[in-house]
């Protein structure tokens, strides 16, 4: 009976391990939306791909239009939700608090572009994105001031970044709102139609309880996700946003200015 009971705690012990192993090799996992219940950007099949690219490495990526994902046992399996140029109302009250209870709870949150544009009417949301869109000029170049070299989304930049998008105004100043980190800010002088007194912050983070939420305001163009620098950026604040991010600074990045 001993070496009855010994052998299957042996075998015990040699299945929790296994499936300690099995448990290490799983990668975490990361949700991308796209819904949009007003204007749609030509640009998402080509965020959807850079995401998925970029974070092949360190995290496996889901992408749905589907609001009805968003319960509490779904997002569960998820480190994190990109909202990749989302616009209008997309989520219903259920859905709604779903998701703020992943944020709120730990979850991350990235957004890109147009994740400003959208659910307006949703107060916790305006708190979580800090600044809602207003408007934009036409695309065209215009110089970024990268104010924190410190965060992982931004320390591959330079101090002036020399870019094409469409650069949105936005319906407050974020620096204004008590949590929000800016990370840089438009130069208004190196483009029309700015809209914001000078002082146009275009990247930002900050704290929902314990979850932390990310946002840059570029991405309005294809060219952004073929662009090296703009991609990297991108994959740092996911990771970042998730809680994944690494400790070694990535290396140089030449940028591919679009004119």
């Amino acid at each position: 009976m001993l070496r009855v009971a010994l052998s299957f705690f042996i075998l015990a012990g040699i299945s929790v391990v296994a499936l300690r192993a099995d448990d290490a090799t799983v990668k975490p996992r990361i949700l991308v939306f796209t819904k949009t219940a007003t204007f749609r950007h030509d640009s998402i099949p080509d965020g959807i791909k850079c995401v998925r690219e970029t974070m092949a490495q360190d995290a496996d990526v889901d992408q749905t239009e589907d609001s009805a994902l968003f319960t509490k046992d779904n997002l569960a399996k998820y480190r994190a939700v990109v909202f990749l140029s989302t616009t209008g109302d997309v989520l219903n009250d259920e859905q709604q608090a779903a998701f703020q209870e992943f944020i709120e709870s730990g979850g991350g949150f990235a957004g890109i572009h147009a994740a400003s544009d959208t659910e307006h009417d949703w107060p916790w949301y305006d708190e979580m994105i800090g600044a809602h869109f207003a408007g934009h000029p036409a695309i065209q170049q215009a110089t970024v001031i990268v104010e924190d070299r410190t965060h992982p989304s931004t320390e591959m930049l330079s101090e002036k970044w020399q870019r094409t998008d469409e650069w949105y105004r936005f319906k407050r100043n974020p620096r204004k709102v008590d949590g929000i980190h800016v990370l840089a800010r438009l130069d208004e002088s190196t483009f029309e139609g700015g809209g914001m007194d000078g002082d146009h912050p275009c990247m930002w983070w900050r704290n929902m309880k314990t979850g932390r939420c990310w946002y840059t305001a570029g991405g309005h163009t294809k060219e952004s996700f073929a662009d090296p620098l703009f991609r990297a950026h991108i994959k740092q604040g996911i990771l970042w946003a998730a809680i994944l991010e690494k400790p070694n600074k990535p290396a140089a990045i030449e940028s591919k200015t679009v004119e």
